[in-house]
């Protein structure tokens, strides 16, 4: 059976095998100071191979640098040995109910550096949209402290994502000679990362300041590329703004929109108004030219009768007119400086747009039906978005105290959010921060019935002890916000259950202001009432819940990944691979991550012989991790027929266990791939 490699992807391996595609001169082979043998790639010859004149030195051309940009791209592309932890006493199932685990919802704490490693091979190419939100670098906010040369033993050190002073931010203050460069290696990585994730057609929105906007868009549209760059949309971040510089009032944030491959998107929506008329279509910039009106077709304000042709003002009447109870009965032509050419006519007629003649000027009018679906505005409309009182205010509705500063409006991201023609597709914002985005999933999948899912990535920053978030009892941002998501979706689903339920509970509401029944009567109806109500809640289909997955270092010890390594005299301590503290379910997930498995796939723990087994997505993986299997264990397994099977290298019971173990699922089911860990 094969090895699990349960770690991350090396993407430098990867991007060389797609050179050597390409390029094979290119490739050429080294060894390391072990003697193990790599490929690498001559870069002066690949420079030769892409230039059409001869390479000799380094041409100065445009681009953006700053100190630490190669090691960032190299943070990007090395593997990590780490895993995600399942909490399910932190989890909220798809009903609400605590401690569930059946929601197709993530929320996921640990350093989104590593969490976005752990993430791209199962979700490349499957989130349709991200939202970041991330910090401004004001010369007060942090930056994340990645340690771009971490040995194994330090990670291991550090798998809880806290430095030595217990957290893994540092202040990125102006003083600091590397003010700007912190930042942008902060963030090349991470939108290096993101940008695979994204399907063809995925967008990503990125709220930001004045001082890291310009910054921002270079080094995006530079892993992006520049013809996928979308907009920089304005947001009115305060409705008041300060008084007190006599030169600006600033007021607005940005929004940075760039898509992974443009020439796939088909439209944005912005608003969705009422189509309203047009005047005529009659410009007198266009040139001349005839319309064919069908017959039946156009109304009209005129008189029954037959009106004759010849010229009317603007326009020239080519044929006789019949009228009869406000519709031209017959084809006609008019002749004049037309907007719209007879094909677009034809079809606007098709998809409803009415043509009306209101005189004997026979100008033509239109009146389109139903909504009028309008693309985005630079500005980001403030009678749809509200600013940051009014975030400060949804936020208030759910928590006594202010637990968080600076939340953004769910009207913001509802508002991105709904930029998409679809109702469904994952979203995923790696800045959690108080939730905000999973609380616009939430709201709009309750007002549209839409089918979207969320993913939540933040690290567990510790709240100062002199705040209001810590005196309420909040540790840290985590915990804030995913106590926001549970609050929200309660709220949400109740709200909803009360828009659904209304028509039917309102007369029985009524009755509790009719004089003429008794008490009882009364009590009996708000009794009804409330039945249908909490009948309503109980059947939902909404998915408010979350699971809780916590970054940490891997289930595996260092003897898995560098068996050669290991000391004769540590041998003893060697008898399993596995870390002591890890549980079954741990080992699942991180199993889930390596085969490429979702995260929120349906999970079944079946007890097969008194043996804990997992089947993930009905037999698309099957997983057992207890010792001491039996022929009969092996059997009952092989039987559920599953696409993939994993199981300790240290399970079987008997070295003729082992033995038969093949021939086992040759007979049961020989399609099975098999696997160990």
């Amino acid at each position: 059976m094969d090895k699990l490699k349960m770690q991350s992807e090396n993407l430098v391996d990867e991007n060389i095998e797609k050179i050597e595609k390409l390029f094979p001169n290119c490739v050429t082979e080294g060894k390391d100071e072990n003697g193990k043998i790599f490929k690498a790639v001559d870069f002066d010859l690949l420079k030769q191979e892409l230039s059409k004149v001869v390479v000799d030195g380094n041409d100065e051309r445009y681009t953006l640098n700053w100190a630490g940009k190669k090691q960032s791209i190299l943070t990007a592309n090395s593997p990590i040995n780490a895993t995600l932890r399942p909490c399910k006493e932190e989890s909220v199932g798809k009903d609400g109910t605590n401690g569930g685990f059946d929601s197709e919802n993530l929320y996921i704490e640990g350093d989104n550096l590593d969490v976005l490693k752990l993430l791209r091979e199962t979700y490349l190419n499957k989130i349709k949209m991200i939202y970041i939100d991330p910090p401004y670098n004001t010369g007060n906010d942090f930056v994340y402290n990645d340690d771009f040369a971490t040995s194994s033993d330090e990670y291991l050190q550090n798998s809880k994502s806290y430095d030595e002073e217990g957290n893994r931010m540092v202040q990125n203050l102006e003083s600091n000679g590397r003010f700007h460069s912190d930042w942008l290696s902060m963030m090349y990585p991470r939108l290096k990362l993101a940008r695979d994730l994204l399907t063809d057609d995925g967008v990503i929105f990125i709220s930001i300041g004045e001082q890291e906007v310009d910054n921002l868009k270079k080094i995006a549209t530079e892993i992006f590329g520049a013809n996928n760059f979308i907009e920089t949309y304005i947001w009115e971040s305060t409705f008041r703004p300060d008084n007190s510089s006599p030169i600006l009032r600033r007021n607005a944030e940005y929004v940075i929109c760039l898509a992974k491959k443009s020439s796939l998107l088909t439209k944005f929506i912005g608003e969705i108004k009422e189509k309203e008329g047009l005047p005529s279509l009659t410009k007198a910039s266009m040139k001349e030219s005839v319309l064919t009106f069908p017959e039946n077709v156009v109304k009209t304000y005129l008189k029954d009768g037959v009106y004759i042709k010849g010229v009317r003002d603007s326009y020239e009447l080519l044929d006789d007119v019949i009228v009869k109870s406000g519709i031209i009965t017959n084809k006609f032509r008019l002749k004049g400086h037309m907007i719209w050419g007879q094909e677009y006519l034809l079809n606007e007629i098709k998809n409803g747009t009415e043509i009306i003649i209101k005189s004997e000027s026979f100008v033509p009018y239109t009146k389109k039906q139903g909504d009028s679906i309008m693309s985005p505005t630079k500005i980001i409309p403030n009678h749809i978005v509200g600013d940051i009182l009014s975030a400060n205010t949804e936020f208030a509705k759910l928590f006594d105290s202010k637990v968080f500063s600076y939340p953004k409006p769910v009207t913001l991201i509802k508002y991105l959010i709904n930029y998409l023609d679809k109702q469904d597709g994952i979203i995923l914002d790696f800045f959690s921060g108080s939730a905000t985005t999973a609380h616009a999933v939430m709201q709009l999948n309750a007002e549209d019935g839409g089918n979207r899912k969320f993913i939540m990535v933040q690290l567990p920053e510790k709240c100062d002890e002199k705040s209001e978030a810590y005196k309420a009892g909040y540790k840290n941002i985590c915990e804030i916000g995913k106590e926001r998501i549970r609050r929200a979706g309660k709220k949400i689903l109740e709200e909803k259950a009360h828009k659904d339920t209304k028509e039917k509970t309102d007369p029985l509401i009524q009755t509790l202001f009719d004089g003429n029944l008794s008490r009882d009567e009364k009590e009996l109806n708000a009794q009804k009432a409330q039945n249908i109500l909490d009948d309503k809640i109980e059947k939902n289909d909404l998915d408010i819940g979350f699971r809780v997955l916590k970054l940490d270092s891997s289930n595996m010890k260092d003897v898995y990944y560098t068996p050669s390594e290991t000391l004769q005299a540590n041998l003893l301590d060697m008898v399993s691979n596995i870390k002591e503290d890890r549980s079954p379910e741990d080992l699942l997930f991180q199993v889930i991550l390596d085969m490429g498995v979702m995260l929120s796939s349906e999970i079944k723990t079946l007890d097969i012989k008194g043996k804990k087994v997992f089947n993930v997505n009905d037999g698309n993986l099957v997983c057992c991790f207890d010792e001491n299997l039996t022929d009969e264990v092996v059997t009952e397994i092989a039987k559920l027929e599953p696409l993939y099977a994993v199981f300790r290298d240290s399970s079987m019971s008997s070295d003729s266990v082992s033995v038969n173990f093949d021939q086992i699922f040759a007979t049961y089911s020989p399609s099975t791939t098999r696997k160990v860990l």
